[in-house]
């Protein structure tokens, strides 16, 4: 009988242990997540442009060893391609086809595991990625199928600020004011990310600037 209950016991403590285990292991994951986000919202926004390579290379270096970590979880892959092609956007030369080309497969990766993963970002990324990158025969750009992208982000997430602000963009880009307005404003309406205000505040002050030259 003693013998019984020592092996339940001991049973009991395994399961908790593991249980524990992959608790800290998802703590862990979303730490990372954060210090990625704040490090992009930092080098994106805040370094000034003479910094800006050594915080992108910083940037990557940390999301490389998250996705090293992670290399099945939808929001690594995801927040590692926003990471590439910011740090493209930025830095341009030889280096930045290479980079948006494997942020689009860590997207399409991510697409596969979880599409819904961080309210739509696979498909907001994925949108900004096809509406900004050079066409067929340098890259893969596409608005028709940026358009497509920022339609299924919009589907799961309507009112955030991301998608609105990508598809206005897009919008813009077209040279369809008062819609691109419509979409600006929207984004600006956008509902506050707990955790986020450096992007929020960021992303709020870029839709200001594309809302006063849709005016000017």
């Amino acid at each position: 009988m003693i013998h019984k209950h020592i092996g339940t016991l001991l049973r009991a403590v395994a399961g908790a242990s593991l249980l524990l285990a992959g608790t800290a292991q998802a703590a862990s994951l979303e730490a990372q997540l954060d210090s990625v986000q704040h490090g992009w919202a930092q080098a994106y926004y805040a370094a000034p442009k003479e910094q800006k390579d050594a915080a992108f290379a910083k940037l990557i270096a940390d999301a490389d060893a998250m996705l090293q970590a992670y290399p099945a979880r939808a929001e690594a892959l995801t927040w590692h391609a926003i990471v590439l092609s910011s740090a493209a956007k930025f830095g341009g030369g030889l280096s930045a086809l290479g980079q948006v080309k494997q942020a689009r497969k860590d997207l399409q990766q991510a697409e596969q595991i979880d599409p819904r993963t961080l309210d739509g970002s696979v498909y907001s990324s994925l949108g900004s990625l096809y509406a900004n990158v050079p066409g067929w025969p340098i890259a893969f750009g596409d608005k028709k199928q940026a358009d497509a992208y920022l339609q299924k982000a919009l589907a799961i997430n309507p009112d955030g600020i991301d998608p609105n602000f990508f598809y206005a963009e897009l919008l813009a880009a077209r040279g369809d004011k008062a819609a691109a307005k419509r979409y600006y404003e929207k984004a600006l309406a956008a509902p506050p990310r707990p955790g986020r205000e450096d992007a929020d505040n960021g992303r709020r002050a870029e839709i200001r600037a594309a809302l006063a030259r849709l005016d000017g």
